[in-house]
């Protein structure tokens, strides 16, 4: 007899553990990872196979104490509903997460399964009914001719024939693209297929694949003759770290190897020879990119090296997109899968060695349950399978700093140069106080208005961060205070200068700007803070303030630079804004970049997503408009963000054989972690920082659990949050050994959020505690509320 466990497609805490059915022998596809139809209730629902067990006549003793009821009773599984999504590795990876991040066990279960490819149960007029993947195999059907057409002869007056044998004559061709030239050729393929003149054919075709060639024929660029890229001669460090991470890969127990280099220290092509080093040894790999640093430049890389056996996962594709992606990988025939923090649960078989680059980035961090931590869940898959995982950053975060001094499987490599030997770029730091003392209100220094111009006349490219998006934070009436709000949410409504409206960038609520207060009725409405659209605006301006000769063309502009009216000796500037607004669009991100690496002189404005991965030749001015936004969070990460910050995208300048300079903006120019971050001197941040963590109980010295309680009602989540702090005290009373601490109920620092009130609990716990073991049975023992919400989220990112 054949027993499964089947974990249900039903996201509940209640339904933390997989129930046991019975697998009938006709059911010969069945396996670990497939989902199934079975039983449940009153209803049938759709479940995923986590472990499949065989039982004698005579071990039905076992079978009925394994499963907690008589064999008798055990239900069936009614069907088997797909291939399987997963194997016994990854079972046992969502058990972990489940566990290790109290979170439902089908939660976890899901982050292995294809984007809209699992069958699903739907409530519908007539009850529960089973609904089909939105998304699967596109196959197109191919047109080519046969011998037999050089011996055939349409008959007279065929000229569908005839104009079909001609076009097949240069190449094979998609039904579609004859049917759009063409119009309906279906009952002419036919007669011809009859005859033997031609052949008609399905093929699998993968979304966002294709190319066009030379004559226009659209093709699957995974068929193109690959010539790899080749590989420059390492450093010394690089050899060092290409040397520990093939040590760590062979000892085969899933040690860890942190790379810490500086920007532009080689740290990618040490991953592109240690990732070959493993697939000649018949593995695969997976490389880990924050999402905002998942560029073009960053895949091509890749793919240049190792062509077809390159898959890419990110949020920038579309499902079908996706879809055909993971499907790739689970075929096989994929070998090295690049993405973002999602990747880490592809099907990829036979898996060796993992590489998170910079590991120090927040979005490594999942936002929704489960709230897992990337680096540490791919620790526990390299040790699992018995791999090796390399952590790479400029700035590596003081967890991960503060692991490699206390744990014997982590390792360290420093690269503290330029894989070219060219020194960093000087950072200059601007106290913005001081400008303003001087009577100057320009949000540009005239440090940074000096260097903008040297740059543009030398031809040559800037890029300018701002950390926030919009035209202004703020409306704020100068007659009696009043400020724009959010219904929904604690905070005030953003101005777009684009159809003047404020936005509240949380939960999307949207309102025309209003020409007078709408509380005194006064018409002085002042705009306060600096958002993206302004700060191109005001850019605009200055640049053509350096002279008439000067003229700027914006990524948002109708007019093209080529169609100005240009003078000999005058110079057009290419002005680029990328943040969430202009990169909304499918391919706006590559489009800009693209435009950027094509102009003679440009400057590139945007948010967070440009401080990273951008690899110009020709970028020499990097400036920082607002180094203390994150300062200003209240949160006990504030100063490292701040440093890391300031670090990365120092290191978009100067990175080949020109010399780069970066001018960094402040109000706080006394801060330790810009004075730091200025001199590159970590260590000089880190005393400062640490003793701080220390003595407030922050990591690296606790492990730190968030519980966070919102609803609709403030007095019902703020009793619900009470009531639930009384029971994790109690919980720990009884079974937490150490210096455990818990801290009362407060509000977040974002009170309200898309009309919920939002309450937090802190929890923090020696470290090297197991501290989802001891908070979880309060969880799965809380019974759901219609009214009130609760979700933990285990070493959480942020506090606020």
């Amino acid at each position: 007899m054949r027993t499964a466990q089947v974990v249900l497609d039903i996201p509940t805490q209640a339904l933390d553990s997989a129930y046991t059915y019975i697998a009938p022998d006709h059911l010969d596809d069945f396996q670990v990872g497939c989902s199934v139809l079975v039983p449940f209730g009153g209803r049938q629902a759709v479940g995923f196979v986590m472990c499949v067990s065989e039982y004698a006549e005579d071990d039905l003793a076992s079978l009925e104490a394994d499963a907690g009821c008589k064999a008798s009773k055990l239900k069936p599984i009614a069907s088997v509903l797909s291939k399987p999504f997963f194997d016994e590795n990854g079972a046992a990876c969502a058990e972990f997460l489940a566990n290790r991040y109290v979170a439902p066990l089908s939660s976890c279960v899901r982050l292995f399964t294809p984007p809209g490819g699992v069958p699903r149960m739907v409530r519908g007029a007539h009850g529960w009914r089973l609904e089909q993947p939105t998304v699967g195999e596109v196959d197109d059907r191919w047109v080519r001719l046969l011998p037999a057409a050089a011996e055939f002869t349409p008959r007279k007056g065929a000229v569908k024939q005839e104009a079909i044998l001609q076009a097949l004559s240069a190449g094979e061709l998609r039904v579609a693209e004859l049917t759009a030239e063409y119009g309906s050729v279906s009952s002419v393929l036919k007669s011809l297929e009859k005859r033997g003149v031609l052949a008609v054919e399905s093929r699998r075709r993968m979304r966002g694949m294709e190319r066009v060639d030379g004559a226009g024929t659209q093709m699957d660029y995974r068929s193109v003759g690959f010539e790899p890229t080749a590989k420059p001669q390492l450093t010394e460090g690089q050899e060092r770290a290409l040397a520990e991470i093939e040590q760590a890969y062979n000892a085969h127990c899933g040690r860890v190897v942190l790379l810490d280099g500086v920007t532009g220290s080689g740290k990618t092509e040490v991953y592109l020879q240690a990732i070959e080093r493993v697939i000649k040894a018949g593995q695969t790999a997976i490389v880990l990119v924050p999402e905002i640093s998942l560029t073009p430049q960053t895949v091509a890389r890749f793919r240049g090296r190792f062509g077809d056996m390159v898959a890419v996962l990110h949020s920038r594709m579309s499902v079908g997109e996706r879809y055909d992606q993971w499907d790739f990988i689970r075929s096989g025939d994929a070998r090295v899968v690049v993405g973002a923090r999602s990747a880490l649960f592809s099907p990829l078989a036979n898996l060796g060695l993992i590489v998170i680059d910079e590991e120090h980035e927040g979005s490594y961090k999942q936002d929704q349950a489960p709230r897992y931590v990337s680096r540490d869940v791919a620790a526990w898959m390299a040790q699992h399978v018995g791999g090796a995982l390399v952590l790479g950053s400029a700035t590596p975060s003081i967890e991960t700093l503060h692991r490699v001094h206390f744990d014997e499987a982590w390792s360290c490599v420093e690269l503290p140069e330029r894989a070219n030997g060219k020194p960093m770029p000087r950072v200059d730091v601007v106290d913005m106080a001081n400008e303003f003392g001087s009577g100057s209100r320009s949000m540009f220094s005239r440090k940074l208005q000096n260097a903008l111009k040297e740059t543009i006349d030398q031809g040559r490219k800037a890029v300018l961060m701002l950390n926030q998006r919009g035209f202004a934070s703020f409306l704020l009436c100068r007659e009696c205070g009043f400020v724009p709000t959010c219904p929904s949410c604690s905070t005030s409504l953003t101005y777009h200068e684009r159809g003047a409206s404020l936005v509240c960038h949380h939960c999307g609520y949207t309102m025309a700007a209003p020409a007078l207060c709408p509380e005194c009725g006064s018409p002085y409405l002042k705009k306060f803070g600096a958002g993206t659209q302004r700060v191109e605006a005001e850019l605009r301006g200055t640049i053509e303030a350096f002279g008439s000769r000067y003229h700027v063309t914006c990524s948002s502009d109708a007019e093209a630079p080529s169609s100005m009216p240009i003078s000999e000796g005058d110079i057009v500037v290419d002005l680029i804004r990328m943040d969430a607004d202009t990169t909304s669009h499918k391919g706006a991100h590559r489009a800009l970049l693209e435009r950027f690496a094509s102009a003679d002189a440009a400057v590139l404005l945007g948010t967070q997503m440009i401080a990273k991965g951008l690899d110009f030749d020709d970028v020499t001015l990097v400036g920082v408009i607002n180094a203390d936004t994150q300062l200003r969070l209240p949160d006990f990460r504030s100063g490292e963000r701040t440093f890391d910050l300031i670090q990365q995208v120092a290191g978009r300048a100067g990175r080949a054989d020109l010399p780069g300079r970066v001018i960094v903006q402040t109000y706080n120019a006394s801060s330790a972690a810009i004075r730091a971050a200025a001199r590159y001197d970590r260590a000089a941040f880190l005393k400062d920082e640490l003793p701080k963590r220390k003595a407030l109980q922050y990591p690296p010295y606790v492990r730190l659990a968030d519980v966070r309680i919102w609803g609709k009602n403030e007095g019902e989540v703020r009793d619900h949050a009470i009531q639930l702090y009384e029971q994790l005290r109690d919980q720990l009373s009884k079974v937490a050994v150490g210096d455990w601490l818990i801290l009362p109920p407060v509000p977040c620092v974002l009170s309200r959020l898309r009309g919920n009130y939002r309450y937090h609990i802190s929890v923090k716990a020696p470290l090297g505690s197991d501290i989802a073991t001891v908070l979880a049975p309060v969880f799965r023992a809380r019974k759901a509320q219609s009214t009130v919400s609760v979700a933990i989220d285990v070493d959480p990112q942020s506090l606020l």
